[in-house]
C-alpha cells in the first residue's frame, strides 16, 4: 500500500519570481533540517530547457516508538535528489525528489509543478503531489501514516521557507533611496536581518 497526497497552492508573487526564489530557499529559519545543498548536474537543452539534478543533505529523526526498534546506529541524514526542469516560454518549473538512502523502511516520491496562474496571471499556482511507500513488514502502515504526517508537517515549514525567499526577493527589489542615487546598483547589499519563527 502506498499513502498518496496532493495539495494546490496559490502563491501571490509572480512565477519568474517564485522561480528565483525557489534557487534560493536555503538556508532560511524554517527549513533547519536542510544542511547542504549540492548542483549535480545542469543542462540548456537546444528546446531551451534547463534541466538541473542536485543532492540535499537533511536531518532524519526517528519516531520514538521507531527508535525503540531500529538499531541506534542508523543514519540520522537522509540524502535526496531532486531532478527539475525549468520552461521558460511555458512558466512552468517542475521537480521531482525521492531519498537515496532508508529506502528499505521508508521511500518519499514527490512531484512539484510551479507555472502561472491563469485565473490571476501575475500569482503561482502549485501542485504537490507525494507517493509514501515502505517495505518493513509488519510495520508498514505505521511508518506510512508518520511519514505522511511529517511530510506534511516539512511541506508546511517548506512554504514558510518559500515565502522567506520571497520576502527577501522583494526587499531587493525595492528602489534606492535618494541619498544612495551616486552609489551603483550593483553593490553588494546585505539582506535585513529577518525575525526568527515564533514557536508553535
Amino acid at each position: 500500500m502506498v499513502r498518496y497526497f496532493y495539495s494546490e497552492v496559490h502563491i501571490e508573487s509572480p512565477w519568474h519570481q517564485v522561480l528565483a526564489a525557489f534557487w534560493q530557499r536555503y538556508p532560511n529559519p524554517y527549513s533547519t533540517h536542510v544542511l547542504t545543498e549540492d548542483v549535480l548536474y545542469r543542462e540548456l537543452t537546444p528546446s531551451n530547457h534547463l534541466l538541473s539534478r542536485r543532492l540535499l543533505t537533511k536531518t532524519n529523526r526517528l519516531p520514538g516508538w521507531a527508535e525503540l526498534i531500529f538499531p541506534t546506529h542508523l543514519a540520522r541524514v537522509v540524502y535526496v535528489l531532486e531532478d527539475s526542469i525549468v520552461d521558460v516560454e511555458a512558466s512552468t518549473l517542475t521537480t521531482k525528489t525521492w531519498n537515496l538512502n532508508h529506502s528499505a523502511m521508508m521511500t518519499v516520491v514527490e512531484r512539484c509543478m510551479f507555472e502561472q496562474d491563469c485565473s490571476q496571471p501575475t500569482w503561482t499556482k502549485l501542485r504537490r503531489e507525494a507517493w509514501i511507500s515502505s517495505s518493513v513488514y509488519g510495520l508498514a502502515r505505521p511508518i506510512q501514516e508518520f511519514g505522511l504526517a511529517r511530510f506534511k508537517s516539512n511541506q508546511a515549514k517548506a512554504m514558510k521557507g518559500l515565502d522567506y525567499a520571497l520576502s527577501r526577493i522583494h526587499t531587493e527589489a525595492l528602489p534606492l533611496p535618494h541619498d544612495d542615487q551616486g552609489e551603483s546598483s550593483e553593490k553588494h547589499r546585505p539582506f535585513p536581518q529577518q525575525a526568527p519563527p515564533t514557536p508553535t
